[in-house]
């Protein structure tokens, strides 16, 4: 398993994107979302996904260069079109009009449609903290991309529909984000890409039965993966629904269905507050951390050395891995090499 720097795969992944005709200055915002999701332990939206960027860039289905359109701007609500544009590039352009808008007025709501992936959410929520924002953003598929199927049904019905919230304290913020499937679909990619079986828990096949073979989610009938809550998962299924009218119909989206009208991307809601506007920044920073002090100081159980909390995974995993370098698996390595190869870029040099 090859570790790469940081530097070193975030140029690579530069390269590959440029020759795969991004524009400089998006594949520059691309690869450095891609690396970071790798540098957090999200490796699922991480490089893995550029020969899949790529190949909808080649197949039309995403638009390098597309215009960010905004479609209504009223007080506080902002609602855009981004015109099958690359995903963290014309969400960060929303992301940046609304952290205007919050400043100013408190709160800022904004919508995206026709959006190709946005990749992994954390990354806007940490961007929206670093400017004292509480942050909420959420995702759909467009409908298209249907991995979750109904407790109790066996073909699937909804995306993984993840979300994400962002608070900002010290000396890192709070980030809670995730997918409410049993895991990210992402995630199941790397395994099949590797050759490597998933956990028990993740998939079901097209009977319904428990799998651990990731082929089994691509099969023709698919299977699914399980919704967020083990033997309670209808509350993860319910989540994902909320998300989906959230994300599908409030934004001027499309909700799933039978046969999609759009190709797989993400409608997307961004929600933003400035807690000075509420409560005052000043008391929202004690409370916070007071909360978070109190939850840290709980007594731990025989075995558990201390408390984790949301974000606490990432933070450690960032840590090592810029030190380190970032690890990637055989299969995901070479098929960044199959790539590289086709686009005739010289990959990174990686220590035996």
């Amino acid at each position: 398993m090859p570790l790469i720097s940081a530097n070193d795969l975030e140029a690579f992944a530069v390269s590959l994107l440029c020759q795969g005709k991004l524009p400089e200055d998006e594949a520059n915002i691309v690869a450095r979302s891609l690396v970071g999701a790798n540098l957090r332990g999200h490796d699922s939206h991480g490089v893995m996904r550029i020969p899949y960027y790529l190949q909808a860039v080649s197949q039309g289905d995403t638009v390098p260069g597309a215009p960010f359109e905004i479609l209504r701007e009223s007080g506080n609500i902002l609602v855009a079109d981004g015109h099958w544009g690359l995903g963290q590039v014309q969400a960060h352009r929303l992301l940046d009009r609304l952290m205007e808008m919050a400043r100013s007025q408190g709160v800022a709501v904004g919508t995206l449609i026709h959006s190709a992936h946005i990749g992994r959410l954390g990354e806007y929520c940490e961007a929206a903290a670093a400017r004292g924002l509480v942050s909420m953003v959420m995702v759909n598929t467009h409908g298209f991309a249907r991995r979750v199927a109904p407790p109790g049904g066996t073909a699937p019905r909804l995306g993984t529909n993840p979300l994400a919230f962002g608070i900002p304290q010290e000396p890192a913020p709070l980030i809670l984000d995730f997918g409410t499937s049993a895991t990210a679909e992402g995630k199941v990619r790397v395994k099949r890409i590797a050759g490597e079986p998933c956990p028990e828990g993740w998939l079901l096949d097209s009977q319904g039965n428990p799998t651990t073979d990731p082929n089994a989610l691509y099969a023709d009938p698919p299977g699914s993966i399980r919704p967020m809550g083990g033997d309670q998962a209808y509350k993860g299924f319910g989540l994902a629904l909320i998300v989906e009218i959230f994300a599908g119909a409030l934004s001027g989206g499309v909700c799933s269905r039978e046969v999609p009208i759009n190709q797989n991307g993400n409608c997307v809601y961004l929600q933003l507050l400035n807690p000075d506007a509420f409560g005052g920044a000043g008391h929202f920073a004690s409370e916070v951390s007071g909360l978070m002090r109190f939850l840290r100081e709980s007594p731990c159980r025989a075995g558990i050395e201390r408390i984790t909390l949301s974000g606490d995974p990432e933070l450690a995993t960032f840590a090592q891995r810029s030190e380190e370098g970032i690890p990637l698996d055989a299969g995901n390595w070479q098929a960044l090499l199959d790539l590289a190869e086709k686009l005739q870029i010289a990959p990174p040099s990686v220590p035996n």
